[in-house]
């Protein structure tokens, strides 16, 4: 809601958004470790606190600059949560719901993720004196969590290239091979779905943008919901169609002009990225120890939000140059063949998948 009001051009609109991006792989490096050798909590509390503070500044941001240092402080303790937060479920959830545990920590996340857009676009900046709120109790719930403080691991570096251990590497590759490719998919609207939808509707309005947005990740939450009981590689199988669709769908909305295929583009998106991302964490959560599942959910998210970046603000750019049509177009056909080598990734890999 704050770029509705500051203005600037969509480079600079998807650079603002590529903060967020690199403050949540830089705590990514981190978080994961620490959370699994010191506990959850030590790694959770204060990042909500960081989240706090965004929310602080963005309520007052009349700059740019402003935008940039709450986009990063938010991107911080989102690397937190997404790899500490969701070990937390699983440990919570107990060895015996391993796999049921995957399912409300990515739901929470992708419809979190919808509402905000939604709420920035009726409340404006109150979105932010309501999300402090919730953070407050999220902090006496993080306080009160029956979280068991884990066995360190003997050996490693604190800051590091998050991985998972050996014999786990396929696993991973699986599912960053169709998360990358949804949360790219899902950024992009995020970023530059309001110029879309403005140029599309002539309009500026941001309860439009935000619409979009909600309706967006609440399919992903609806899609994992409707595939958690099939097997992994199916549900990795279909994200990965998920995305190659929609992508097919955006370029046809941008070259016809239609708002239809742009939100079917965004629902197609937001199912992609929902079901690459239960697909990766159910994966992570059968087969990684809970010394090492911090880490291990670091590194998808880190193998996912490296294009989530990269590609958006690349995007963006190029629509300066030579137009949205053009700088959409481009992003559609590139991420597009990503999603197709996503799914072939997934077809390549061990039978030991289809196990439920």
């Amino acid at each position: 809601m704050a770029w509705v009001v500051i203005g600037g051009s969509k480079g600079t609109l998807t650079v603002i958004f590529a903060c967020y991006i690199v403050g949540l792989l830089g705590s990514l490096l981190v978080s994961g470790v620490v959370s699994d050798r010191v506990g959850r909590k030590p790694v959770l509390l204060p990042a909500l606190g960081l989240a706090m503070a965004a929310c602080a500044i963005f309520v007052s941001a009349s700059a740019v600059a402003a935008l940039i240092v709450a986009r990063l402080f938010s991107g911080i303790a989102v690397g937190a949560v997404v790899s500490a937060g969701m070990a937390a479920v699983t440990d919570v959830a107990g060895p015996g719901r391993r796999r049921l545990a995957a399912l409300p920590a990515s739901c929470a996340m992708v419809f979190g993720a919808g509402l905000g857009p939604l709420l920035a676009g009726v409340l404006g900046k109150g979105v932010f004196v309501l999300e402090a709120v919730l953070l407050a109790v999220a902090v006496l719930v993080v306080a009160r969590m029956p979280v068991r403080r884990p066995v360190p691991p003997a050996k490693g570096a604190w800051v590091r290239i998050p991985g998972v251990p050996r014999g786990s590497g396929g696993q991973l590759l699986m599912g960053i091979a169709v998360f990358a490719p949804g949360i790219t998919a899902t950024s992009f609207v995020l970023s530059l779905g309001p110029s879309l939808l403005s140029g599309l509707l002539d309009t500026t309005s941001p309860v439009a943008a935000g619409a979009m947005a909600f309706v967006m990740f609440l399919t992903a939450t609806g899609a994992q919901l409707a595939v958690q009981r099939l097997d992994r590689r199916t549900i990795l199988l279909a994200g990965a169609v998920s995305t190659t669709i929609g992508m097919g769908a955006l370029t046809a909305a941008v070259r016809a002009s239609s708002v239809p295929l742009l939100v079917a583009a965004a629902l197609l998106a937001g199912a992609g990225q929902g079901m690459g991302q239960l697909g990766g964490l159910s994966l992570l959560n059968s087969g990684v120890p809970a010394s090492r599942l911090a880490e291990a959910n670091a590194a998808l998210n880190v193998g996912g939000y490296v294009p989530a970046g990269a590609l958006p603000v690349t995007a963006g750019y190029l629509s300066d140059a030579a137009g949205l049509t053009t700088g959409a177009t481009v992003f559609g056909a590139v991420l597009m063949a990503l999603a197709l080598v996503g799914g072939l990734v997934v077809l390549a890999g061990p039978a030991s998948v289809r196990r439920k």
